[in-house]
This record gives C-alpha cells, structure tokens and sequence, in this order.
C-alpha cells in the first residue's frame, strides 16, 4: 500500500524545500576582535539578515579563517565570501588603493575619507586591479589620522624621531623615514608583543587600535598633531559569490552599504573618540603637540613620496597620475 503525503504536508515540504534552496550564507574573514573598525560589517550582517528574513547571513569570523595579510588571497580562491584587508599589507597586490595611503593628502574626517574611497573604487583601474583576485571591492573602513603613541624619552621635536624604531605601514612609514624614523610593517596583532619585547619604540596607529591592541598600556606619550595619513582598509566580496547572488540578495547586500558605513562613522565619532581622551588621562600619558612650523617642514620633507610613488606605478602600467589627481580633485570637492 503506498503512503500519499497530503495537500497540506506537500506544500510545506515544497516552502522548506524553497527556503533551504533560497538560503544563504557568506563567510567573512577579518582579524582580531569586534572593535570600532569592525562596526560597519557587524551592521551589514545585521542589516542583510533582517532584510532578507534570515535567509541570507554573513558568518563573520575573527581570525578563524586566514591570516590578515592573506585575506585578499582568500577571496581570490572562494575560501570566504567576504573579508577585510588593508593596501598596506601587500603593496604589490593591490597598488591602485596605495595611493589613498600616500602622506599628508588633506582628508580631514572620517566622512571625507568615505567619500574619497568610494570614488576611487569605482575607478576602472582600481576594479581591474582588484580583479585579478577574483575581488569587487564592497566599502572603505574609514580611519582617522594616524598618530604615535610611544615608550621612553618623550620626543620633544621631530629631530627626536632619529632612529626610533616605529611600526608604520604604507605612506605613513616612508614619511616618517624621511626624518629619521625607523619603520617596520608589521599586522597589528603583532604590535604589543614587539612593543613589549623592545622591537619597536613606537606605534602609528589611529585611535581605536591603540586601545583595542593595547599599545597605550606602555605607552608614555602620544602625538597629537603628527597626522602623516592613514591607511586604506576595504571590505572587498569574492566576485562568483557576488554574482552568483540572487536579484534580492544582492540588493539586501549593496543598499545596505550606506547605512552600515553610517553607523560606523558615528560609532567612531561619538564613541570611540570619547573614550580616547579619558584612556589617555588614566594613563597618565604625555601629549605631544607639535608646532606649525615642524609639521611644514615635516610635509615638505616628505613631498617627494607621492611623485616617486606616481612615477613607481606609471612603470607598472598603472594609470597613477591619473589616479592620485583623481584623488586629489575629489578632496578638493569635498572639502568645500
């Protein structure tokens, strides 16, 4: 005797059916833990759920998925769908993004440098590069100026930064190469074991990493003023899984964009900016304030970076005039 399902049943095995085949779930690589550089893919998670009814989540994981420096090469094989990285940490894989990390470029506010970023990924150059990981890049991870926080003597100019051994990436290392500093590339979890260890003097790092690695635990003194630049951190999606997406979910996932990057600006604004002062009181850390005339003197030292930085990736075939005047207009723009 054959057993028949009934009407009733048959339509609810075929809308679970429905439902498995509609879900989906990203993985999402970034590194150590939730913090203020986190907050915008922590609210893209929340956001793409709740618009999609639970059927589309991202799965994010604190370096349970790859190293930091290796997040981009994840993408580029599908082991994860989603991950974070910044320019800095392999300069020859992704050079079109390194001029956003070039010194003393002007931006002034997180606002700005979302602004800025969003206009150069959707430069061609800039996707092709991108590209040949297999990468579409999906929103910046907007940081302030960097400034140091270090041990020992206190500086008490910039003559003081000779031979001081600094954790740098990027732009912000060749610029304080040029008055003497000696930087090092190193991710930023590695940073308080070398600080501890005496490897490194000092640390360029913005605000919310000096209190989320711990640097200002050591920490005497504090620039306040420096702002050599800051680095350039996207979020970027594997580009099969992106397309592979159905029509709903890709929309879930690009209109939430705007909101995610909201929030994080003003987590970072109100919250993680709040917290930074008192930090430094209970610390007892000094605050070192440079005067006018050493940080004119400190951009012009480090003028040289960008043009040898142009003339370096115009060899390689990259449009980088192009790009950084690019840049350059869009500050301007949005600067008024």
């Amino acid at each position: 005797m054959r057993h028949l399902l009934s009407r009733t049943a048959l339509v609810a095995l075929a809308a679970t059916f429905a439902t498995e085949t509609l879900a989906t779930e990203w993985n999402v690589s970034l590194w150590g833990k939730r913090r203020a550089f986190t907050e915008h893919v922590e609210k893209l998670a929340e956001l793409v759920s709740e618009k999609t009814n639970g059927e589309f989540t991202l799965n994010i994981s604190y370096g349970g998925l790859s190293k930091n420096r290796e997040n981009l090469d994840g993408i580029s094989i599908g082991a994860f769908e989603m991950a974070q990285f910044c320019a800095g940490y392999h300069r020859d894989k992704n050079p079109s993004i390194t001029v956003l990390e070039l010194p003393f470029l002007g931006i002034s506010s997180l606002e700005q440098e979302v602004e800025v970023s969003m206009a150069l990924y959707q430069h061609p150059a800039v996707l092709d590069d991108l590209a040949r990981w297999n990468a579409v890049p999906l929103m910046p991870s907007p940081l302030p100026q960097y400034n140091l926080a270090g041990l020992g003597d206190t500086p008490a100019s910039l003559a003081d930064f000779k031979g001081l051994t600094v954790r740098a990436t990027g732009g912000i290392g060749q610029a304080l190469t040029s008055v003497g500093a000696v930087p090092t590339s190193m991710s930023a979890t590695e940073v308080r074991q070398a600080m501890d260890s005496g490897v490194i003097k000092a640390v360029a790092f913005a605000p919310h990493a000096h209190m989320s690695f711990g640097t200002i635990e050591n920490a005497t003194w504090w620039t306040t003023n420096l702002n050599p630049g800051t680095v350039n951190c996207p979020v970027v999606v594997n580009a099969d899984a992106l397309e592979f997406l159905s029509d709903s979910h890709r929309d879930a996932l690009m209109s939430s964009v705007d909101e995610a990057l909201d929030h994080y600006v003003d987590t970072y604004n109100s919250k993680t900016m709040a917290a930074w002062g008192p930090a430094l009181a209970e610390r007892n850390i000094t605050e070192v304030t440079f005067a006018d005339s050493e940080l004119a003197a400190f951009r012009e030292t480090a003028q040289p970076i960008a043009q040898n930085w142009i003339e370096e990736n115009q060899s390689r075939g990259l449009p980088a005039q192009e790009l950084y005047d690019m840049v350059q207009a869009k500050i301007a723009e949005t600067s008024k």
